[in-house]
């Protein structure tokens, strides 16, 4: 006996254990489905984001759900405001009435609320949590009325006879619950001598409860329930315990949002006869209202205002269960699906919504069966009624069958070849589009149906497969009214007792989309390969031609006393060349021209672009034009060329061997560096607007005195430049690398070349290295 009283008990714990696990996983998938609405995001996703607010706030899963479902009525858009976090005070277990609060508290609470089915169990709840928390005697909980008074939901504490006298509060003023309704805050009554002058204390004996508190729970657009805690001790509200308290409201938001809406009037007179008529149907269907209407006007979310006993949501709530409760709490599934967006289209307009076929996993019977339905949603004056029907094995399997058609665009088709009977699919007549009133077309005349470069193929076929049961699988061609189409017959003959064929079984099929893809596919790779023979004799001419005008010195020059380097790098990717380039000459009066430019795009036209600019700056420098006056007339040439749309930038220095002066101007150009005594650093650019960028441009001259041993460097970004990478950043490296760290001699360009060109990718590099020598001091 004692060991049968052993295994009952532990029957029954498990049984708690697993009641409680089920009303959890309830409560978690309310909250799921609330974001889900809220946001339009998939149940894994709403359930991360409620694992990160839980582990942000120092939650538990079960709590954050109750906070969720608690904050539905604020704006989508707005996140659930945190309970105040409640951390364990070091030092020993709190005592009973203890006002350092127990850190587990709210943890407990959390777990005892998924058992909450109506408004007094949970104010029994809440008593049995507070009492030994924050030394709580008493919990009354009052609802706002639509007449914006108070009417008393539920209490624990409080004997009946004066639950009886304040059941009902007029909305009047002097009435602590009501005021904190109003101003959306806690009120918090600790001294009731103070307090009895300003509020009228509830109780026949007031001073009974020496402390209280009213805190508004906001279940609607705004707080609409009151949580009054009742203390007979006389001491204020530690700020620990008002965290607590206040973390306690809104846990509780959740359960009492689900207790106000099933308060909350539906559809009057209609909702009701509604109702009445749908206790009786043999159907699955719902009242829905229209909820929470956001900024830009759209429905949020539906209440159930009336339910058939055939209407079985998630959690296997049905018939009056259901009403009161929220759509997407329901069926959370349905959020941003077909079936949502023909609710909300159904309610906005006059014609109603007809549901393709879906499948939902469903309780049938007390178990979890996969289930195809289809779902039907039109307008009852402000509501919506929105009824499904679940399809038998034999309709899903009907309904398999056509979806297997027509997402193949085939149909299958059978033709007797004793009794001459045939049959087609619906799909088999809108392949050849034929009328079905015209009857199927006998297995022998269907090759008629072909082109006629087909038509001996598909009568041979057909003739063996009638003749000696040949399988078949051919392809042929028809004329439709879209034009050809290309298709394939598929068939098997069944043969008689005699093996003699007696009856065909096959399928047709349409794979002109199919055909027509690999057509466009064979177009596009011979495109692709005559697209990449035009490159590849556009790069090899440009690349030729711009070694024909822009030769490469391949060994330093002097020019006017000065040892000039020059490089020139093109881009490691692509088919393109640039138009990165340079000029170096003695001019006839003795000076140095160096100009670098860098033409905007790559290929032909940028090479054609690069001469025109390199041969006309050199001339009009010879005949004696200014530095800015050829920078100027360049850029009204660039503005008139046959690309209206180019651009370049440019540097132009010219050096006099008899002062040591160098004058330089540029347009959007980098600045030049230069290195002196192992320093280096980048001349101040004087005003210059990028070529082409506008028919009134303006430019500046600067000019700079060498020194032996000086160190002059023109180049173009490419030399600085790295994709995701601020040009300052290779400016400054550019300086470090040629500064007190940087190689001379001969072969100091290459070596700088390869410490600050980037190997996994660049645009072209010029780069002309302008060195003074220090045997020619003045």
């Amino acid at each position: 006996m004692a060991a049968l009283t052993r295994v009952v008990a532990r029957q029954r714990a498990e049984m708690d254990r697993l009641q409680e696990l089920a009303a959890a996983s309830a409560v978690l998938e309310r909250a799921k489905g609330a974001l889900m609405a809220q946001r339009g995001c998939s149940p894994d996703a709403a359930q991360e984001e409620l694992q990160r607010r839980a582990k942000a706030g120092r939650r538990t899963l079960l709590e954050e759900c109750w906070i969720t479902l608690g904050a539905l009525a604020r704006p989508s858009d707005a996140e659930p405001a945190p309970a105040p976090a409640v951390t364990p005070a070091p030092g020993p277990a709190p005592a009973v009435f203890a006002d350092e609060v127990d850190a587990t508290a709210l943890g407990r609470l959390s777990r005892a609320l998924v058992r909450v089915g109506t408004p007094q169990d949970l104010a029994l709840r809440l008593l049995d949590h507070l009492a030994p928390d924050v030394g709580a005697d008493a919990v009354m909980i009052y609802a706002r009325t639509p007449g914006g008074g108070l009417e008393l939901l539920a209490h624990a504490g409080v004997d009946a006879t004066l639950a009886d006298q304040w059941s009902r509060v007029p909305p009047v003023s002097g009435l602590a619950a009501l005021d904190s309704l109003r101003a959306d805050e806690p009120r918090w009554l600790e001294d009731p001598r103070k307090d009895a002058e300003r509020y009228v204390l509830i109780g026949d004996q007031p001073q009974r409860w020496q402390s209280r508190a009213w805190l508004p729970v906001t279940t609607g657009g705004s707080a609409d329930v009151a949580l009054g805690v009742l203390r007979r001790r006389e001491a204020p509200f530690t700020a620990r315990v008002r965290e607590h308290l206040l973390a306690v409201a809104q846990l509780c938001a959740g359960p009492l949002r689900t207790f106000v809406a099933r308060r909350a009037p539906a559809l009057g007179a209609v909702a009701d006869a509604v109702q009445t008529v749908f206790d009786r149907l043999p159907v699955a269907a719902v009242l829905l209202a229209p909820l929470g209407c956001g900024d830009e006007g759209r429905v949020q979310d539906f209440r159930v205002d009336a339910a058939t006993g055939e209407a079985v949501d998630a959690l296997g709530r049905s018939g009056r269960d259901l009403v009161g409760l929220r759509f997407l709490e329901c069926w959370p599934e349905v959020a941003d699906e077909p079936l949502w967006h023909g609710c909300l289209q159904a309610l906005g307009g006059e014609e109603p919504y007809e549901s393709e076929p879906f499948a939902r996993q469903q309780l049938v019977a007390g178990s979890s069966e996969l289930s195809t339905y289809t779902a039907r949603a039109a307008r009852l004056g402000e509501g919506l009624v929105v009824s499904w029907v679940r399809h038998d094995p034999s309709d899903r399997q009907q309904q398999r069958l056509a979806d297997v058609q027509r997402l193949g665009n085939l149909g299958w088709a059978t033709w007797n070849l004793v009794t001459g009977e045939a049959d087609w699919s619906s799909q088999v007549f809108a392949i050849f589009e034929r009328d079905p009133a015209q009857g199927v077309v006998p297995l022998q005349a269907l090759p008629r149906l072909g082109l006629s470069e087909d038509v001996p193929v598909l009568a041979r076929a057909v003739g063996e497969l009638v003749r000696h049961g040949r399988s078949c699988d051919v392809p042929f061609r028809i004329v439709t009214h879209d034009g050809v189409r290309h298709l394939r017959m598929v068939a098997e003959a069944m043969p008689d007792a005699h093996g003699a064929p007696a009856e065909v079984h096959g399928f047709v099929q349409d794979l002109t989309a199919q055909r027509n893809a690999e057509l466009a596919l064979v177009a596009s790779e011979r495109a692709m390969l005559t697209q990449h023979g035009v490159l590849q004799a556009e790069r090899t001419v440009a690349a030729r031609l711009q070694d024909a005008l822009l030769p490469l010195p391949k060994q330093p020059v002097e020019l006017a006393g000065l040892r000039v380097d020059i490089a020139y790098l093109p881009a490691q990717a692509g088919l393109n060349v640039g138009g990165d380039w340079f000029s170096a000459i003695e001019l006839p009066d003795g000076d140095a021209l160096f100009v670098v430019g860098d033409v905007a795009g790559h290929g032909m036209g940028a090479v054609a672009a690069m001469a025109l600019l390199r041969f006309t700056a050199k001339g009009m420098i010879i005949t004696g034009s200014s530095l800015t006056g050829a920078l100027s007339r360049l850029n009204a040439l660039l503005l008139h060329s046959r690309d209206p749309h180019g651009s370049a930038t440019m540097v132009m220095a010219r050096y006099s061997p008899r002062d040591h002066r160098l004058v330089w101007a540029q347009a959007g150009h980098p600045p030049p560096l230069l290195v002196r005594d192992g320093e280096a650093r980048y001349l101040e650019r004087p005003y210059g607007m990028l070529l082409g960028a506008t028919d009134t441009p303006r430019y500046e001259e600067a000019e700079v005195v060498l020194e032996p041993g000086d160190r002059l460097l023109l180049y173009t970004d490419g030399l600085v430049e790295r994709p995701a990478e601020s040009i300052d950043l290779g400016l400054e490296r550019l300086a470090d690398t040629a500064g007190p760290n940087g190689s001379a001699g001969p072969a100091s360009l290459k070596r700088l070349l390869g410490a600050l060109l980037d190997p996994e990718g660049r645009d072209d590099v010029c780069v002309c290295d302008i060195q003074v020598p220090v045997d020619g001091a003045r």
